[in-house]
């Protein structure tokens, strides 16, 4: 709860005038709805009891005004209080989004992206449907309440004792609804992460299930996790379909016990038959204000668990961000420092990088090598910040990373992945993705530089060719030379190629490396790569063996000094490449 009433407070403070129109509204509506029983009581004891035909008319057409303004009173509170939450969702969404967007991959791996889906979709929508019914149920129900009861009181103190029997048997119900519920739509939330999470795992990786024949087991798998958020769901479903019943027993003996009273009472000449059916009109106004307010507690407990994981997210301060006081670079070079870096990932028992010291001059080309698991991934994303270094300092540009600001960093930046990620939409636009106004000379240059331009020119739509989520419409190779090319378009000061030559064959990868030599002349180039092959002409090639530095030179300089390194040439090139 504490954690809803925030997440309202602060979002919904740009809606205030709204809300006060709608609670306004609903005030308005609320009164006339209570004097309804008190007119139609009127009618009943002035007009047919005395058989005045015109009276009848005159306070039957004040009803229908009444009832005809109580309806577009409500039509309009509906409409503005629909405004009202409709903004908060697209606030929140947007609020969630842009913090997610800031986040570090310590958080993307804390939160886990099925998770963060969930929460920016099904979270925003509970807490949003919640809004709106509050706007326009947390206003009526109070007023209908208490005002019933103020009413019944007046028309019969004696009758009036009824209700001392049914609010507190309605109060219980509620709090033992409440009790039972929160816990389980809590839990329900979890179990619809894990739905999610195994959902997308077997969507992404299909074909790896297909080709070791694990489509059994994933849908067990599935099926497990479905059965469990079924069986939390039939929990949440009984224990409301018992409360239920419950209130509209109450309700029902509440009306019987009315008219058995009441009864007595009229025919003792106590009371009059309209104050009877007014009174009766009360005591279901009543319920019916109850019954809103069962409503609300339907909302409520998943509205409080969505609120909870909404304001996780949006509490979370990122790890890395921009510093106070942010130094601009003097001038974007692509020069690179490592100073004695030392890294281990968060939660981890030991580092993975230890003492890297080296530079990666401007119009250079730096090669990483090294065996599986040596950490030259995790070396290249240094540089650009995604993580923070445990020890030492990382300087771009000259200036250390952590106190340069990060749009400032990433701008000089031109970074190919191992997983090539193309988004939906065209190859240009995916191109352009570093660089809105590039021509479509710079892009068909880019191409032709990365290889890419004799498939792109084959296409019917040509740069206008459609690109599916992922790149999934075009093949390893092809998603990899555009990558390639789309860093190319952004001309950078520093290319980081990240292993991305490894979906190319031998020739093509010897043609895009002799062209990107000149189209890199003035930045500086690092490669990290698998074959040796691909960095024999490197101008500095760095030997990784666990985390550590074992060599650095040109590939003859390692050749005669680093036993790490023609291992690795022998073990591709053969034994002739190092005798």
């Amino acid at each position: 709860m504490p954690s809803l009433l925030r997440l309202l407070r602060a979002s919904l403070r740009p809606y205030a005038g709204y809300v006060a129109l709608v609670v306004s509204l609903l005030l308005i509506q609320s009164i006339a709805n209570l004097y309804l029983p008190n007119l139609n009581a009127d009618i009943i004891n002035n007009g047919v009891v005395k058989g005045d035909v015109g009276y009848i008319w005159r306070i039957g057409a004040i009803m229908l005004v009444l009832a005809v303004f109580v309806g577009i009173l409500s039509i309009v509170a509906v409409w503005f209080a629909s405004r009202a939450s409709m903004g908060f969702g697209r606030d929140v969404r947007r609020g969630v989004f842009e913090r997610v967007q800031q986040f570090s991959a310590t958080e993307m791996n804390r939160f886990g992206t099925p998770s963060l889906i969930t929460r920016n979709t099904n979270d925003v929508q509970q807490v949003q449907l919640f809004v709106q019914m509050a706007l326009t149920i947390f206003v009526t129900a109070p007023i209908m309440l208490v005002g019933g009861i103020i009413l019944a009181v007046r028309e019969d103190v004696t009758l009036s004792a009824i209700l001392i029997v049914i609010l507190p048997l309605m109060v219980a119900v509620f709090a033992v609804l409440m009790y039972f519920a929160i816990p389980l739509f809590q839990s329900m939330q979890k179990k619809i992460d894990r739905i999610t999470e195994v959902l997308r795992e077997q969507i992404t990786g299909v074909r790896v299930i297909r080709a070791f024949n694990r489509t059994p087991y994933e849908r067990d798998r599935f099926e497990a996790a479905n059965a469990d958020l079924t069986a939390t769901a039939l929990r949440v479903n009984r224990i409301f379909a018992a409360a239920l019943p419950a209130l509209l027993a109450i309700m029902n003996l509440s009306s019987v016990a009315v008219v058995w009273f009441g009864g007595h009472l009229i025919d003792s000449g106590q009371m009059p038959v309209g104050n009877l059916i007014a009174f009766l009109a009360y005591i279901l106004q009543i319920m019916f204000a109850v019954m809103m307010a069962l409503m609300m507690v339907i909302f409520l407990p998943r509205a409080a668990a969505s609120a909870v994981r909404l304001e996780a997210v949006l509490e979370t301060q990122p790890a890395i961000r921009d510093p106070e006081q942010p130094i601009e670079p003097e001038a974007k070079t692509g020069a690179v420092e490592f100073r004695d870096v030392t890294f281990g990932y968060p939660g981890g028992e030991k580092p993975v990088l230890h003492g890297l010291s080296f530079q990666l001059r401007p119009g250079a080309t730096t090669a990483i090598i090294g065996g599986t698991g040596s950490g030259k991934t995790t070396l290249v994303n240094l540089i650009p910040r995604f993580f923070d270094v445990t020890e030492g300092a990382v300087r771009v540009n000259d200036v250390d990373v952590r106190e340069q600001p990060l749009e400032t960093l990433w701008s000089s930046i031109g970074l190919v992945p191992q997983q090539a990620y193309l988004f939906r939409g065209t190859i240009a636009d995916n191109l352009r993705f570093g660089k809105d106004d590039a021509t479509e000379d710079e892009l068909w240059h880019a191409l032709e530089v990365a290889q890419a331009r004799d498939f792109v020119a084959a296409m019917p739509e040509k740069l206008e060719a459609p690109v599916d989520q992922g790149g999934t419409n075009l093949s390893g190779g092809q998603r990899q030379r555009l990558a390639i090319a789309r860093a190319l378009v952004k001309r950078p000061r520093l290319y980081l190629f990240d292993d991305c030559f490894s979906a190319l064959d031998a020739g093509t990868d010897a043609r895009l490396r002799s062209a990107l030599k000149p189209e890199a002349r003035d930045a500086a180039v690092v490669i990290v790569a698998q074959r040796v092959s691909t960095i024999l002409a490197a101008d500095q090639i760095i030997v990784l063996d666990a985390g550590r530095i074992v060599g650095v030179g040109t590939h003859q300089e390692l050749m005669s000094t680093t036993e790490a390194y023609r291992e690795i040439v022998a073990s591709q090139l053969g034994e002739e490449a190092v005798a």
